[in-house]
């Protein structure tokens, strides 16, 4: 397997792709264009990141038209041109059919990542939830300690402003961190030599039959380790241990394991905490993001570079000037009267993790959440979950659903939702009416979250929160 994806990389010429724009689509693509092979790619709307990809000079174009593919794919030899898709995109897409009745070779997101990184040991970070977070922290960490690898992020990391991590080498890099996708079961397709799995939560119900069904693919990812490998995998993750490998490791916020934290100390603006390995202790860490959904994360980093044998000393410098990722806890304003943070969290189970550890931080403020479902599907299965998480708030602003892949489906709305949520103080509007349902209030945590494009209101929103301030 190994010599036939070589083969196939070094024939590359040319690599197309439709969906460009998606978080682990465009690290793909600024890969090859690093790699000095032609790129080009369709997506359906223009956003910060196809802006990033034209100013690296990757061509990219918004319409479905076959007559705006550039014409380095198209005058190729097809035997060198490789066609990526991410399956959010339809089958029935004009240029995918065109590829395809061509004879193009044309690969999901996930088959290319895994030939890319088929020549590497690679350290896949998996989980419903928590994996873009955990794999930045990773890929901080090796970098600081100067690893020779390659990243492959779900997310902006802060310290790089980039979803991509490069080597000086990238083609001979030892390591690949990546984020292991469940949807579509994407992850399936590589080959791990150290497997971590933040969560296993019901999701992808679109995909999945149910959470037993979830739980067998995660299986069957842990059952493609190297034999020589490591697992490290969440305390109260629940998956037979019959596919784990001999180096499997646990690790936990604060619950005694392997790998877990103790004496925790949270204020507005950092944590400190010590790390429990089975090799020491890592005393006196520092994280500049508070929270403890944050503090688990770096826990869960620090346990992948201790496994790695990376020295105490470069764990504990990386964790104090990691800066986070964009859109995951997110501060956009944090001053003693006003906090406005920014998250990603679009799953019931992520929603109660956040708001939590935010009334943790900020027990005295009061909280307002702008929320925006994302998918039909996830809204139908979980309204009443939902409901729950968002009742947690002191004022609930609820937008229409972000469809993303999916057409409507009858009867599914985010009235699911908010006829369900247990607060006095709701609203239920689009998403351009946020800004005129927003008053700014003192001694208050605003919070936006969602998968969708509410992040678009976030300049907007921090705006209207500092007039006058």
């Amino acid at each position: 397997m190994a010599n036939k994806n070589t083969d196939i990389l070094k024939k590359i010429k040319a690599v197309y792709f439709i969906g460009i724009g998606g978080i682990g689509m465009s690290a793909i693509a600024l890969f090859f264009k690093k790699s000095g092979i032609f790129t080009a790619g369709y997506d359906r709307t223009k956003t910060i990141i196809t802006e990033k990809l034209i100013k690296n000079k990757i061509p990219v174009h918004f319409k479905d038209d076959t007559r705006l593919i550039p014409k380095e794919v198209i005058s190729e030899d097809k035997n060198n041109v490789i066609i990526v898709y991410t399956p959010a995109v339809a089958q029935s897409h004009s240029e995918l059919k065109f590829f395809k009745s061509k004879k193009y070779t044309v690969l999901k997101r996930a088959e290319i990542l895994g030939i890319i990184t088929s020549q590497n040991k690679v350290i896949a970070v998996a989980g419903t939830h928590g994996k873009t977070s955990v794999s930045t922290v990773i890929s901080h960490i090796f970098k600081t300690a100067e690893k020779n690898f390659n990243a492959f992020l779900g997310g902006i990391s802060k310290n790089y402003d980039s979803n991509l991590i490069l080597s000086e080498k990238p083609d001979i890099s030892e390591y690949a961190v990546v984020e292991a996708d469940e949807y579509d079961r994407s992850f399936l397709n590589l080959s791990p030599y150290t497997a971590i799995i933040t969560a296993v939560d019901e999701d992808h119900l679109d995909i999945y039959k149910n959470i037993e069904d979830i739980k067998h693919t995660f299986e069957q990812f842990i059952s493609q380790t190297n034999k020589s490998g490591n697992l490290l995998i969440k305390k109260d993750v629940e998956l037979s241990k019959n596919v784990f490998p001999e180096n499997t490791f646990t690790y936990s916020l604060d619950a005694k394991c392997d790998y877990y934290a103790e004496n925790i100390q949270i204020n507005t603006l950092k944590s400190t905490f010590d790390i429990i390995t089975p090799n020491g202790k890592i005393e006196n860490a520092v994280l500049n993001i508070p929270g403890k959904l944050n503090i688990e994360n770096a826990v869960a980093a620090a346990a992948v570079a201790d496994i790695h044998k990376i020295p105490f000393d470069k764990i504990k410098d990386s964790l104090s000037s990691w800066q986070g990722v964009k859109r995951r806890f997110d501060y956009i304003i944090n001053t003693d009267d006003l906090v406005y943070i920014d998250d990603y969290a679009h799953h019931p189970e992520e929603l109660s993790a956040f708001i939590n550890s935010v009334k943790n931080i900020y027990p005295d403020k009061k909280t307002i959440i702008i929320f925006q479902p994302h998918l039909y599907s996830r809204t139908r299965d979980f309204a009443d979950e939902f409901a729950e998480s968002l009742s947690l708030c002191d004022e609930i602003i609820l937008t229409d659903i972000y469809p993303a892949r999916e057409a409507p489906v009858k009867g599914v709305s985010s009235k699911l939702i908010f006829d369900k949520i247990n607060s006095g103080k709701k609203i239920l509007i689009k998403k351009e009416e946020v800004l005129k349902n927003l008053k700014k209030q003192k001694n208050t945590v605003y919070m936006t979250t969602g998968a969708g494009d509410i992040d678009i209101l976030v300049n907007k929103i921090k705006e209207l929160l500092l007039k006058n301030e």
